[in-house]
């Protein structure tokens, strides 16, 4: 999981970073603000394709999404018990 977490800190910034600095080259007539303003949109279309993309695999692939855990999940590492145990 920290893994994951790597790439998508590294990911979404340099996207980011990479698509203001495309379309300043590429539209030197936009303002800073509208190129900022598009490369977030560009990030936020790209991290809810991503999302969407993700919760459909797991729809498919679980027979019931709201009880179904992953093979190495337990009772000591699911949420639920995270939870109870601060009550």
């Amino acid at each position: 999981m920290l893994h994951t977490l790597a790439w998508g800190s590294l990911f979404f910034p340099g996207l980011f970073a990479l698509s203001t600095w495309a379309l300043r080259r590429a539209r030197p007539e936009w303002t800073y603000y509208d190129c900022l303003m598009i490369s977030t949109r560009l990030v936020s279309s790209a991290q809810a394709v991503l999302a969407t993309g993700s919760g459909i695999i797991i729809i498919f692939h679980c027979k019931d999404v709201v009880s179904d855990r992953s093979s190495g999940e337990n009772r000591g590492t699911s949420l639920l018990a995270a939870s109870s145990r601060q009550n």
